[in-house]
């Protein structure tokens, strides 16, 4: 599992570490880290780091310092070093370390600053470390913009400049770089959007931190973990004991959702589906997936809350195109109402958004909104939510007493009293109409089998994104050049499981 961590829990590991360590070793490290990244980057893009051309943007703190040592070891390798000190101060030992390995280093000035970051062939962000915050002051602020025009790589020395390294927020400029070489461990800032976006590839350097970091703020599944977690049919299993989940979705405007959240639950291996619904969605979900047990729902019967000519589920699926109106509300307050796990999505979100009162029940409940269905269930403005997306999922799990999935170009899982989780599989081509559903239809079979929420809506946005790379062509690891649809990924289900 990959952990990450706040400025301040890295900064007291840090200094805990640096009490026992000679003066400037964890610097050493850091700078030592940083250069030989560097340096493959411009073996790879150049053929060689000698004659390469490389700018350093440094602030006056310690960070300035990293780019500086690290800058006077390229130099050493015949690289040409030019760094733009952008503070009233600088780094003395980085500087002296610079100048003596043959780099030059030049006060800001606009015109000689973009002369150098144009011309070079990587340029390194050391502006500002993990204890800025709020907007860049000028000119960190311009030579942040700045880097934008680079024809060269950019790499940012441990978070890029004018993201939040603990929440991820960018109020204003913020340097967007290819590659983010972070000291000691993973920040959070740089696993959650909008500064994941800004990050690039992220490379951890190790300096020694781990014996003294505390429990992580937040953690990311790694494939093992994820194999480990999902349940396996063993010799003795049966339909029953592999799960049955129950999926209330679709309506006769939005039938779709209903064929989609079903195939997400019978391609993610549920040993039972029971679909629930009015006649048109259930009879396209019988011609397409003739594995569910279908069921046209009485409206009678639902408005007293009765679900009893469904059969027994373990889990259910609430949402997928259900529709807001009356009868649709009566269908979420007698899903609701059971007493096994339920899995909100959709016009589910919406309908509980507007009736709090549908949450207050004993059975885990989780909740897959994005980010403009969060701000329903928040009462927030939609902004708010997606420049602080950590913030929100956090206060929804603990407002709303459920695991909150919320859905995005980086899917976190918060549950209270538990390290957010964020999901580092998934591609771009996922942005498109019906892969939420799949998505519900695999947490629901989880559910169904057995795992807890936090675990089952962190192994599903996993296996999800997965296949979405494996349907756009991309495989385990790639995102895939190919357009992706939400069937697509559905039917690529069996094979990221098989990696798995």
């Amino acid at each position: 599992m990959r952990t990450a961590y706040t400025s301040e829990q890295i900064r007291v590991a840090e200094h805990a570490l640096m009490a026992r360590l000679p003066e400037g070793t964890l610097m050493d490290r850091a700078a030592a880290g940083l250069a030989a990244v560097c340096a493959h980057l411009l073996a790879g893009s150049r053929g060689r780091v000698y004659g390469s051309r490389v700018a350093l943007l440094a602030g006056g703190g310690d960070n300035g310092g990293d780019a500086l040592y690290a800058g006077a070891r390229l130099a050493r390798r015949g690289a040409r070093v030019e760094a733009v000190l952008a503070g009233s101060r600088a780094h003395e030992g980085g500087l002296a370390a610079l100048r003596e390995a043959g780099g030059r280093a030049h006060p800001y000035d606009a015109a000689r600053a973009r002369e150098l970051v144009s011309g070079a062939d990587l340029v390194m962000d050391g502006l500002v470390g993990i204890g800025g915050g709020g907007a860049l002051r000028e000119p960190y602020g311009t030579l942040a913009e700045l880097t934008a025009e680079a024809d060269g790589l950019v790499v940012a020395v441990d978070v890029p400049s004018g993201v939040d390294a603990s929440s991820g927020r960018v109020e204003g400029a913020a340097v967007r770089a290819h590659m983010t070489v972070t000291f000691g461990a993973y920040k959070v800032g740089l696993l959650v959007d909008p500064g994941a976006s800004h990050a690039g590839a992220v490379e951890l350097v190790d300096i020694g931190l781990g014996p003294f970091l505390p429990d992580p703020e937040m953690a990311a599944l790694t494939a093992d973990d994820v194999s480990d977690a999902l349940p396996r049919p063993g010799a003795e299993s049966d339909k029953y004991r592999r799960g049955v989940v129950g999926v209330a979705a679709g309506s006769d405007r939005y039938t779709g959702a209903a064929v989609l959240s079903v195939g997400g639950a019978v391609r993610a291996g549920a040993g039972l589906v029971r679909f629930a619904s009015s006649a048109e969605p259930v009879r396209l979900v019988r011609a397409r997936w003739p594995e569910a047990i279908t069921t046209v729902l009485d409206p009678a019967l639902v408005l007293k809350s009765s679900l009893d000519e469904v059969g027994r589920v373990q889990a259910w699926v609430l949402g997928p195109g259900l529709g807001t109106g009356p009868e649709a509300h009566a269908v979420a307050r007698a899903v609701l109402s059971t007493g096994v796990p339920v899995l909100v999505d959709a016009d589910g979100l919406t309908l509980v958004a507007k009736d709090r009162s549908l949450l207050r029940r004993a059975a885990p409940t989780v909740l897959t909104p994005h980010a403009g269905e969060l701000s329903r269930l928040l009462g927030v403005p939609r902004e708010q939510v997606e420049a602080g997306r950590l913030d929100h999922v956090r206060r929804a799990a603990a407002e709303l007493g459920a695991t909150v999935l919320l859905k995005g170009s980086t899917t976190l899982v918060a549950e209270e009293h538990r390290p957010v989780r964020v999901n580092t599989t998934g591609t771009p081509w996922l942005a498109t109409g019906g892969t939420g559903d799949v998505l519900s239809g695999i947490a629901g079979a989880l559910l169904a089998a057995g795992m807890k929420g936090y675990d089952a809506a962190s192994c599903a946005a996993y296996v999800h994104g997965l296949a979405a790379r494996i349907a756009a062509g991309g495989g385990a690891t790639g995102l895939g050049r190919a357009p992706i649809a939400a069937l697509d990924v559905a039917q690529a289900l069996p094979e990221a499981l098989r990696m798995l």
